[in-house]
């Protein structure tokens, strides 16, 4: 039967680190096989008081219990460590794959659900491993413990055996149910984050409408079935428990009762009998651990719920190069969403990308930087295939400026050079940022958090970003479309000054104006490509500027 991707991501965990895996494993091993001795040692001392024997087993015993202590020390100190090492490794992973992922597979998650998954489900999953040694461990004790009844008298062995079946179909039948109910669990905790987060990323806008308690009770929707599936999976763990209760004990008294009476026919020893009673109670381990059982069953659903994210397939990476030239950028066929085929950009050149809301003009510019890739066709830049380009080679070529840039914890220094590393005041100036910049507290040395800035001003500063990257590319989703009039005349100028071919999504004539050629797009592709010019003819076109009907003269 071929394995499931949440199976196959709990044994790639298992293996992620294999020299600490195997220490642990080892053990666990050690103290079960400690453990298994240590009842025979006992067993030894007691006999050896009753009937003068060899009076050393007692330090032999003593030696033993200081071992046992030594080795559970051990484990407590390299089980977390090594834990906590192969969940920065899933949650190492599970962030890249997110990052690498296209605009429509992230759009599939929300941000709260995805902060569920990496800081919670990252954790359930890398506790398999413990899990997994403590299993083997167990193993070895229950199963040494058994051997251990069966050399001190057959008996005991059988009298064993007869109740262990029961158990073991009680437990595999509940475990098999808990997992599907800690899925549910996780899957509304991570709805009911994710629209929280939606909520607080939007706080102005609740606080303004007074929609304080529509809100809350929007967010807490989930939380009756987030109840019913807690409480379903709380009343199988105590079903388990109950049911493995009422039969273990049975057993353990039969196997007990079986000693007493072989000892008092005279074919154990007390030592013996004291043996037999601890081994008893080692054979029980396998089962006696429902608490173990569902840990395995929410690491089976922490790794569903990381396998969902995973298995969504990211942007494919290129490994080619660029090659020198002007950055001329080409559509040949592409569709998705829209129609934007043999579409070429002339290396230098300035283009304005206009149309009403929601014609196309962030998916075009999407395409252009490979944020999206098209249904089909290729989009070149250069001659080369956008999917064929390396990572740092693509991200070295092109230069993006958002209409909302978001900005890191850091100065505003470390803002505007986010991804370039300098040239931060000169690309400032270019963007008519320089000026209020200097006036904040410390200038570019203010923390992002501390510089209380206008929505004009965030955009300049995610303008000066773009602007201080060398690329030969540069894309401006609607990135002016919150500063002045006089401010954006003078970024326009500096625009169309600038070497780099550049594609500019914007609602404003003035910039249409000044690049060389317009792309206008209408909702379902190219409605025409021609300078600002030579389109004014039109009163659609007209139309898209509102109140800037006249041409404009630059």
């Amino acid at each position: 039967m071929p394995r499931t991707p949440a199976a196959r991501l709990l044994i790639e965990t298992v293996t992620a680190n294999p020299a600490w895996s195997v220490v642990l494993l080892l053990l666990d091993l050690s103290r079960s096989a400690a453990a298994l001795a240590l009842p025979a040692l006992l067993a030894a001392a007691v006999d050896a008081q009753t009937t003068g024997g060899d009076l050393g087993t007692v330090g032999r015993l003593a030696g033993l219990v200081a071992v046992l202590i030594l080795l559970d020390i051990a484990s407590l100190l390299v089980s977390p460590w090594h834990v906590n090492t192969l969940v920065l490794g899933l949650r190492r992973d599970l962030l890249g794959h997110v990052l690498r992922l296209g605009v429509r597979e992230r759009a599939a998650f929300s941000t709260g659900d995805l902060t569920t998954r990496l800081l919670t489900n990252t954790g359930e999953v890398a506790s398999v491993v413990p899990l997994a040694a403590g299993w083997i461990g167990s193993l070895l004790m229950s199963g040494g413990a058994l051997v251990a009844l069966f050399l001190i008298d057959w008996r005991l062995c059988v009298a064993f055996a007869v109740g262990a079946p029961i158990v073991t179909l009680i437990i595999r039948f509940f475990v098999g149910r808990a997992s599907p109910l800690m899925t549910d669990y996780m899957t509304v905790q991570g709805s009911i984050a994710g629209r929280l987060t939606e909520v607080l990323t939007g706080l102005r806008s609740v606080r303004a409408a007074g929609a304080e308690g529509r809100e809350i009770d929007r967010i807490l929707t989930g939380l009756p079935e987030l109840h019913r599936a807690g409480r379903a999976s709380w009343l199988l763990q105590g079903r388990m428990n109950l049911h493995a209760s009422l039969v273990l004990p049975l057993i353990q008294v039969a196997v007990v009762a079986t000693a007493g009476y072989t000892l008092l026919a005279g074919s154990l020893t007390p030592g013996q009998f004291t043996a037999a009673t601890a081994y008893a109670g080692m054979a029980f381990g396998l089962f006696n651990q429902a608490n173990a059982f569902m840990a395995l069953a929410q690491a089976r659903a922490g790794a569903r719920r990381l396998a969902e994210v995973l298995t969504v397939g990211a942007t494919a990476r290129g490994t080619r190069e660029l090659p020198a030239g002007p950055g001329e950028l080409t559509f040949r066929g592409v569709c998705g969403p829209g129609r934007y085929a043999d579409l070429t950009i002339p290396g230098g050149a300035m283009a304005a990308v206009v149309g009403e809301s929601g014609a196309g003009k962030s998916t075009l510019l999407m395409l252009a930087g490979r944020l999206l890739d098209p249904e089909e066709g290729e989009v070149r830049l250069d001659g080369v295939p956008l999917r064929d380009l390396s990572p740092p080679a693509l991200a070295g070529a092109v230069s993006w400026a958002f209409e909302r840039p978001a900005y890191l914890p850091g100065t505003v220094a470390d803002a505007i050079g986010f991804g370039s590393g300098g040239g931060a005041e000169e690309a400032a100036r270019l963007a008519r940022a320089d000026t209020f910049v200097r006036r904040l507290p410390a200038g570019y040395a203010t923390p992002c958090a501390d510089a209380p800035l206008s929505g004009g001003e965030r955009q300049r500063l995610g303008l000066a970003r773009a602007l201080a990257r060398p690329a030969r590319l540069l894309l401006l989703d609607d990135a002016v479309s919150s500063v002045d009039s006089v401010t954006e005349l003078h970024i326009s100028r500096a625009l169309a000054a600038h070497p780099a071919t550049r594609l500019v999504a914007t609602h404003r004539a003035s910039l249409a104006a000044r690049a060389d050629l317009v792309i206008w797009l209408d909702g379902t592709g190219i409605r025409a490509v021609a300078p600002h010019a030579d389109l004014l003819e039109q009163a659609d076109y007209r139309g898209l500027f509102g109140a800037e009907r006249e041409p404009i003269h630059v």
